[in-house]
């Protein structure tokens, strides 16, 4: 989820960069850095922590400089890169940040993705001389490019590009071609302004929208050879494209949503890009899962027993982990609300992992919740999207879901990311328990490698249909949500984003227990949603359809695509991809996502800021 940033033309080049990268400091806040093409070589600076420690190195720089009386470059350098990192691969540390060069310092990278082979690739670059100095994974990428360099910078990265495997967009600059940027884009974005004799490369357009409206969205598997006054474009064969320009009309407000009227919109359609970020590296080829979660495979082999500790959304995304880790390790699994657990005088101790989600990394009930775990001995690893949060340094291992920044109060792409995490836990812990035969392992982590594009499917397939339920049911005085099993999780989660965005009263449950009391609140004005993906609870769930029906309720359904049984129970369905049951959860809770959306901008609503609420919740 890191930023980029780019600049080549006739104007000092330190400070657009600057201007850019906070604009995209919502990508990424760990570290950041510079390199500008001066004289025969390139300058290079970063700075652990925001921008405004970059910008206190640069200054500090200046000083130095300017105090020990060292010539300053004439003039300015106006070709340069910078970055704004969401760490991934290795420590915040100012080694980590970007750039990177290769190990003659000629070609320096900004990178924002994930290479899933870096580690073959450093063995083998290694092996041929070059000098490594980060534990990142776009390291590589200077190195390889520097490998292929003869003096043609495009051909360098386009032959770099092809012993790449993941996804990832990066622009390089090399000491030897000055005035020129190299980009290339694989799955994330990348898009080039055009000045008047001036270019920009960045992850996204509000980087230079005060400088130019003029873009060109580059494509996948797509380079550009971008100067000052020319832009080439060409594909993986190297053969050329035809750059097409577009007018962008946002203001500077819309430009920070990515031109979506809000930031839960926005985040919304970025749940496609953290769920891969999420798995990426950690679903390599063949059987094994790589985890990078901080607990060596000795402690997970030895687990007995899990409990979750957690809060709100990340409660239910604990709720469909619970699930898939009962299902395929076949370890008792124990869920607790965080802020009740640490009341409790809790039966827990060693052979437990007590698994603490928070997006934050600062939640106070599940921080003290996890500490009471641990000193009782437990095994503690959090689920955190915050590198260096309390959560992080308090708990024996953490798996970062790397979901990027999330502005809006209602968490949408924090619940599919933690949900991915608690998926890549379940099938770790069943490899080395030994509860899944191989050819089921890999048939799970294909299914999981299809999981964003699938989520891109269902975001464009179900909003229209939403935002006519939504239109029809804005008024509706109470919602109930029903479900079984592992869609009772999905109810929750969805029930809880109805409440929190339109204020409207909403009650989950199992439907099982709708008999037990909740059915006496049905009536011919109450809709109903119901999550009946496939499952082997599904004829029951549609057995619960047919009560509410009979009671004159309206039923809106969530449902597997070609499961026609359900379209016959219910007045409404959105229908989701077809994958496996366990999987289901991470696509059928975006059309009730939509729904509590639409829903509340239908009622006039500010879903970025619902009343009474905050993003962490840092009190008890």
């Amino acid at each position: 989820m890191c930023g980029i940033v780019g600049y080549v033309g006739p104007r000092p080049g330190q400070e657009l960069l600057l201007r850019g990268l906070e604009k995209l400091e919502y990508r990424g806040y760990d570290s950041a850095g510079l390199s500008l093409v001066a004289g025969e070589g390139i300058e290079s600076i970063r700075a652990v922590g925001n921008l405004s420690f970059l910008r206190e190195a640069v200054h500090a720089r200046a000083a130095v400089i300017a105090g020990g009386g060292v010539a300053v470059a004439e003039p300015p350098p106006t070709t340069g890169i910078g970055h704004t990192r969401w760490a991934t691969h290795g420590a915040v540390t100012e080694a980590n940040a970007h750039p990177h060069s290769d190990t003659e310092d000629r070609v320096h990278i900004v990178l924002n993705g994930i290479v899933e082979n870096h580690l073959d690739l450093r063995r083998r670059l290694v092996a041929d001389g070059a000098e490594f100095t980060s534990e990142t994974d776009a390291e590589v990428v200077a190195h390889l490019i520097a490998a292929h360099y003869a003096g043609d910078l495009l051909e360098a990265v386009r032959a770099a590009y092809g012993d790449l495997r993941g996804h990832y967009s990066f622009v390089a600059v090399c000491a030897d071609e000055p005035g020129l940027l190299v980009a290339a884009r694989k799955e994330t974005p990348l898009v080039i302004g055009l000045g008047e004799g001036e270019s920009f490369l960045a992850s996204a357009v509000p980087a230079f929208l005060r400088e130019t409206r003029d873009v060109i969205y580059m494509n996948d598997d797509e380079f550009a050879a971008v100067r000052a006054g020319a832009i080439e474009l060409v594909d993986a064969a190297g053969r050329p494209r035809e750059p097409r320009p577009e007018r962008v009309e946002w203001d500077e407000d819309v430009a920070e949503k990515a031109g979506y009227e809000t930031f839960m919109l926005k985040e919304i359609h970025e749940q496609p890009g953290a769920v891969a970020e999420t798995i990426g590296d950690r679903l390599p080829e063949g059987e094994r899962i790589e985890l990078d979660a901080g607990l060596s495979e000795e402690q997970l082999a030895g687990i007995r027993r899990v409990v979750v500790v957690a809060c709100g959304t990340s409660y239910h995304a604990g709720l469909v982990g619970r699930y898939a880790i009962e299902q395929w390790a076949r370890l008792p699994v124990e869920m607790d609300i965080a802020s009740e657990y640490r009341y409790r005088n809790p039966v827990v101790g060693p052979g437990d992992l007590v698994i603490g989600i928070t997006q934050s990394g600062e939640t106070a009930d599940t921080l003290a919740a996890m500490r009471l775990a641990r000193r009782a001995g437990a095994t503690v690893l959090a689920v955190s999207n915050v590198m260096g949060s309390q959560a992080t340094r308090e708990a024996d291992g953490t798996l970062f879901t790397r979901a990027g920044l999330e502005i809006g109060v209602a968490a949408t792409k924090t619940f599919v990311s933690q949900v991915a995490a608690m998926y890549l836990l379940a099938l770790k812990l069943a490899e080395l328990h030994g509860t899944l035969e191989p050819d089921d392992l890999l048939r799970l982590v294909e299914e999981m490698r299809r999981l964003p594009d699938l989520l891109a499917d269902v975001i464009e397939s179900v909003d229209g249909p939403v935002a006519q339920v939504a239109e029809e049911w804005q008024h509706a005085g109470f919602f109930l949500y029903l479900g079984r099993h592992i869609g009772l999780a999905v109810c929750l989660e969805g029930a809880l984003k109805l409440k929190e965005v339109s204020y409207i009263p909403t009650d989950a449950y199992a439907a099982g227990e709708m008999k037990h009391g909740p059915i006496a609140l049905l009536d011919q004005r109450t809709p109903v949603v119901c999550v009946a993906t496939d499952a082997p609870v599904l004829e029951k769930m549609l057995s619960n359809v047919s009560e509410v029906r009979a009671r004159g309720a309206h039923v809106l359904a969530v449902a597997t695509e070609g499961s026609l049984e359900v379209a016959e129970h219910a007045e409404s369905v959105f229908w989701v991809p077809r994958t496996d049951w366990i999987l289901q959860p991470i696509l059928a809770v975006v059309p009730l996502q939509l729904l509590a959306y639409r829903i509340a901008r239908a009622r006039g609503l500010n879903v970025d800021q619902p009343r009474n609420l905050a993003k962490t919740v840092t009190v008890e």
